[in-house]
């Protein structure tokens, strides 16, 4: 999303809960088929792909199925999904903005002095974007599932969600460390660069007056350059995430075997439809947001 006006908002909690959550189910049901292309690809460890190994990669054992049978099998994991992007979307919009008003009230003139105050105001926002990416870790078994389902349902056995969270217990924070090292510069990028489009390219200063198209440009922008500066990480991060449950594996030697096996340039798998989906995904959640939140908040 576009970094948020700065200042505070007037929408209460509860409208911003309705509206980014509203925002992150239909963002789901659209984009999720999307997202499981893009981590079957990563989780991918054939060093080539071709027209006719693609199909098995995305659709597993349906790749010979009918076509119909083959997109639903593209929605693994929806529940384990919605729970995590919905929570997701709520964190995300409603904790950028409450970090940028605690750094705003706490350390304005410390930025201000260090990058100058037009520079600072884009730091503060991409810092409190960055902290929050970092806070994002608390969701992570939810992410973990979500993964699991998409690329190794067999991890499951039949378990429901309860039995698995009471079963494996902390294992379903395998990769905290790889998740905040990759939303700490992924955050960053966001919401920086969403801020220096506004700011910078299209010189708005009050961002809350942008229009749709200038929202549009901002949000591909700050997408990109995040998508991009997290792909390496992110790679890491889902590998270890959709290994069984009972196999334990480092950070270290999954960078170890990756670059050992497949070459540097497997850790930007996915990376082009990710980014091809970055446009409209984020504008479409930011838009309908922002539109639904101060809609709820004239009854909330």
């Amino acid at each position: 999303m576009s970094p948020p006006a700065g200042g505070k908002y007037k929408e209460s909690g509860a409208a911003r809960v309705l509206g980014s959550g509203a925002s992150g189910v239909a963002e789901l049901l659209i984009f999720h088929p999307v997202d499981t292309i893009a981590k079957r690809l990563m989780s991918n460890k054939t060093t080539t792909v071709s027209l006719s190994t693609l199909s098995p990669i995305i659709f597993r054992d349906y790749a010979t199925a009918p076509i119909h049978k083959r997109f639903l099998s593209l929605f693994p994991g929806l529940g384990y999904a919605a729970g995590y992007k919905v929570a997701q979307r709520i964190y995300k919009f409603g904790g950028q903005p409450w970090f940028n008003d605690l750094i705003v009230k706490k350390y304005k003139d410390e930025f201000s002095s260090v990058f100058g105050e037009r520079k600072g105001k884009l730091m503060m926002q991409a810092t409190a974007g960055s902290l929050t990416g970092i806070g994002e870790v608390v969701l992570l078994p939810l992410d973990a599932l979500k993964i699991k389902r998409q690329v190794n349902p067999e991890a499951f056995r039949g378990r429901g969600v309860v039995r698995i969270f009471m079963e494996e217990g902390t294992t379903l924070y395998r990769g905290w460390g790889w998740t905040m090292a990759r939303n700490a510069p992924g955050s960053f990028a966001l919401f920086g660069a969403s801020a220096f489009t506004k700011d910078y390219v299209l010189g708005i200063q009050d961002y809350s007056k942008a229009t749709w198209t200038q929202n549009f440009i901002a949000s591909v922008a700050g997408a990109v350059a995040s998508i991009t500066v997290a792909a390496p990480l992110d790679t890491v991060k889902t590998r270890i995430q959709n290994a069984n449950f009972e196999h334990k594996v480092s950070g270290v030697k999954v960078v170890k075997d990756l670059l050992k096996h497949e070459g540097v340039g497997a850790l930007f798998k996915g990376l082009t439809p990710k980014i091809l989906v970055v446009g409209p995904k984020l504008v479409f959640s930011y838009t309908l947001a922002q539109s639904l939140i101060p809609f709820f908040g004239k009854y909330v």
